[in-house]
């Protein structure tokens, strides 16, 4: 059976990868969405329902950063545009696949979060990604709990390191936690892309609830 998804941030990095994966760009429609509105969320699930007449998964990957500043010079307006769409739009895309998946038949339906590395441990001044990414792991714990009753599945897959625009950085070199600027290794994003493919095709009697994708040789154990 033909499954219907929608992929959040599907314009670039990791949410382009996951499109670019499932091999259905012929069948795809393109949404410009502000997640951090409840009627642009509100609109997404709406035209995807009378498109494909159900929502089988949602991948959760609309984020963004702040500016790589110190902890006191973060501005407020800084902060909540980074908790306004990597927390409450992710909460709002949870909310609406809740009410769109209880309610089709046959219900149900499974959604990923895309999490970080950062959702376990922060890199120097990044108070506000790591925040958002801290609360993604909460979101996952609770939505994955409250769904069961409505066969509705919730996982989450931390990435680290994966070769798109935002991590390019990486490889020219990145502060760590010893004060020190150092290349981390990349992954090709194209294995994220499989990760989650694996994770969205298991039966929903199963569920991968946390799944840690990374370069081998990134500083991630043992940082700090």
């Amino acid at each position: 059976m033909t499954k219907s998804a929608i992929v959040t941030g599907a314009g670039t990095g990791i949410g382009k990868a996951v499109a670019q994966e499932s091999g259905a760009a012929a069948r795809a429609l393109v949404l410009p969405t502000d997640v951090a509105q409840v009627a642009s969320v509100g609109a997404l699930f709406d035209a995807a329902v009378q498109a494909w007449g159900r929502v089988d998964l949602l991948f959760n990957s609309a984020g963004v950063n702040a500016p790589g500043v110190s902890l006191e010079d973060l501005t407020l307006e800084q902060w909540k545009n980074v908790v306004d769409i990597n927390l409450t739009g992710m909460f709002l895309c949870i909310r609406q696949a809740f009410r769109v998946m209880k309610a089709q038949s046959p219900r149900g339906g499974r959604i990923i979060n895309n999490g970080s590395i950062s959702a376990h441990a922060p890199r120097p001044d990044s108070i506000a990604y790591t925040a958002t990414k801290h609360g993604v792991l909460g979101l996952t714990k609770t939505a994955s709990l409250d769904g069961r009753k409505h066969d509705i599945v919730v996982g989450q897959i931390d990435i680290g390191n994966a070769a798109t625009e935002l991590a390019a950085r990486m490889a020219k070199g990145v502060p760590q936690a010893s004060g020190e600027i150092a290349v981390e290794p990349l992954m090709d994003v194209a294995i994220v892309g499989q990760s989650v493919l694996y994770m969205a095709n298991l039966p929903l009697e199963t569920n991968v609830l946390f799944r840690t994708v990374m370069a081998s040789k990134m500083p991630f154990v043992g940082r700090g």
